[in-house]
């Protein structure tokens, strides 16, 4: 298999739906962006793409209530799922957008690789744990991001990312783990590479 080589510069909004049903024909590669609502998705698809405003990044986390779909090229797009965890909304909205959510990662035949991003200080929360084993069960590469490492030195980066790596191991799964920064551009390129290998399955 070749890889390719995608320009996420070139990646552009395409729509928000709010469930699967308004979503386009399922066919190419989608690789999905997941995490607690509080995670730095928004920043980390904007650091990606070279955009600042790809991705509406807020100062209320839970704001991406829907699935939000972005295409790199044809057949190539990125999908920023809702956030889960904290969110200070209501119960039933909660339910609703959790549903979703599970019915996306579940149902989605094009889903090829699911990135999941936690902050480096609080990593491997229950619901993070939960989208791993899902993955992991749909044998579904995953990629986990610890967003934020520019809050931590260098030291205590290490420490959290080799404690990351030694919590994953029970999952068996096909797991890579890097840290990442949106401030600092650090550990954009692993990202870029992992993105790339999984838009390369196609066909």
């Amino acid at each position: 298999m070749s890889i390719v080589s995608l320009n996420y510069a070139k990646t552009h909004f395409v729509l928000s739906a709010p469930d699967i049903n308004h979503l386009p024909v399922d066919g190419g590669v989608e690789i999905a962006f997941a995490g607690r609502s509080n995670a730095g998705k928004s920043s980390a698809l904007n650091t990606l793409t070279n955009q600042k405003s790809l991705a509406r990044t807020s100062k209320t986390p839970g704001r991406t209530q829907l699935i939000n779909l972005f295409e790199v090229e044809p057949n190539c797009r990125l999908v920023d799922l809702p956030g889960y965890g904290y969110a200070q909304v209501p119960e039933q909205v909660k339910r609703k957008w959790q549903q979703s959510l599970g019915e996306y990662l579940q149902k989605r035949e094009s889903l090829k690789g699911l990135v999941v991003l936690m902050d480096i200080r609080h990593p491997l929360k229950d619901l993070d744990q939960q989208m791993i084993d899902w993955a992991v069960q749909s044998n579904l590469p995953v990629m986990l991001l610890l967003t934020k490492s520019d809050k931590l030195a260098s030291g205590a980066q290490k420490q959290q990312l080799n404690m990351v790596k030694e919590a994953i191991l029970p999952f068996q799964g096909d797991i890579t783990v890097a840290t990442f920064s949106s401030l600092k551009r650090t550990g954009l390129e692993q990202l870029k590479q992992k993105l790339d290998e999984w838009f390369s399955q196609q066909g």
